[in-house]
């Protein structure tokens, strides 16, 4: 029997509403339930409830749904109970297709059903790591959208790679992956083998990505719990194996699965990424503190979009030109480089097919060629000296 949001509802319908107007269910006071890999949230009209029933509401709905979790062979990790403002409807409100929430909600989705992966090592707060075969852990984060931050993790993947490194690349951009077309995704399918999803090889490193997982056509409608349970089903349940780098794409902002990274992994460092103009690099700031604020070490900024050669060959500063590289000094963090506007870079990226980023060389696309090989040495470097910071490496000898 598997435990799902049908599963979550049945389990409201035996805990009682305070006032006498039966179960959570009859009385219409379910407001909105998600389940996604353990964890549970519900909203639950609250109008006119004390803070004491409150308090014994959210005790008996979180008991409720560990039993009923258990009885279905389901391990109930979390249970997150919030409380809207408005009075219960007191009738039944009708539910869409069986699905456990009210009619007309929007249809959210989960990643494909895998048995979870049990005797796993601990996360950040234990004695070891979910990765135990990863060296480099390397988030790629911004503070807005926009800025090119996929473009960044990609490109700096396939140059590890090219520089002879094991690489992996996830994209934890759970809201809005773009992996599956930067890396030309659509004609492969992700194959399982028993707990562990096998990732997929091109361009030389090792890909995952949420959009494999579900519908790509329609929006990923989650709560926090749901996706922190997809970001810990990417890293825990993906056969990732012995690698020397995992660069992880990070959705914009400052939410959910960052601190759930920050929570679950040993990071070597992140890369902000960033435009030249000053509302980007206020963003770009937050971002940088917060990783800062999660003693995850900032490797440095890049500025992304730095300029544009037109036809004419004249340089064109779009967005203004050294913001990122200012801010990088008022940060007292490393400026990785700069990367260009190009059409080479757009077409390729569109195409998924990053490589020629770096293999293309035309006269027009040196400038690119050399901004990316600049970046990924820059990167390769302040990697290795997080990593020596923190003890997990030691500097080698080598006698020729």
């Amino acid at each position: 029997m598997s435990f799902d949001k049908d599963a979550l509802s049945a389990a409201l319908a035996g805990v009682v509403y305070p006032g006498g107007t039966g179960d959570l269910v009859a009385a219409g006071a379910v407001r909105k339930v998600a389940y996604c890999d353990g964890y549970a949230s519900i909203r639950i009209a609250g109008g006119g409830l004390a803070e004491t029933q409150r308090a014994e509401l959210t005790q008996s709905v979180g008991e409720a749904v560990r039993r009923h979790g258990a009885g279905a062979g389901e391990e109930i990790r979390d249970v997150h109970v919030e409380f809207s403002e408005d009075p219960a409807r007191m009738t039944h409100v009708p539910m869409a297709g069986g699905s456990g929430r009210p009619a007309g909600q929007g249809d959210g989705h989960r990643p494909i059903p895998i048995p979870p992966r049990h005797g796993g090592q601990m996360g950040r707060g234990g004695q070891g790591s979910p990765l135990p075969g990863v060296k480099h852990v390397i988030a790629v984060g911004a503070g807005k959208g926009g800025v090119g931050k996929s473009t960044i993790a990609v490109n700096l993947a396939v140059g590890l790679a090219r520089r002879g490194h094991a690489v992996g690349l996830m994209d934890a951009d759970i809201y809005g992956p773009s992996f599956p077309t930067m890396l030309g995704l659509s004609g492969l399918e992700i194959s399982v083998r028993g707990p562990m999803i096998q990732p997929l090889l091109v361009h030389g490193v090792k890909a995952m990505t949420i959009g494999k997982l579900v519908d790509p056509e329609k929006p990923l409608i989650w709560r926090g719990p749901m996706a922190h349970g997809a970001f810990k089903q990417l890293v825990e349940q993906t056969e990732w194996g012995e690698l020397d780098y995992l660069v992880i794409d990070l959705p914009p902002g400052t939410g959910d699965v960052a601190l759930t990274m920050a929570q679950m992994l040993t990071l070597t460092g992140a890369v902000v990424v960033c435009t030249p103009q000053k509302v980007a690099q206020d963003d770009a700031v937050r971002a940088a503190r917060m990783f800062q604020q999660l003693h995850i070490d900032v490797l440095g900024v890049v500025e992304n979009m730095s300029w544009f050669i037109g036809d004419d060959g004249k340089e064109y500063d779009i967005f203004g030109k050294g913001g990122a590289q200012l801010m990088a000094q008022r940060l007292g963090v490393p400026f990785l480089g700069a990367v260009p506007i190009n059409m080479a870079l757009r077409q390729n990226s569109d195409s998924g097919d990053p490589v020629l980023n770096f293999t293309e060389n035309s006269v027009r696309n040196r400038p690119l060629v050399e901004a990316l090989e600049r970046l990924v040495g820059n990167i390769e470097s302040q990697a290795a000296l997080a990593a020596m910071r923190r003890g997990t490496a030691t500097p080698t000898l080598s006698i020729s």
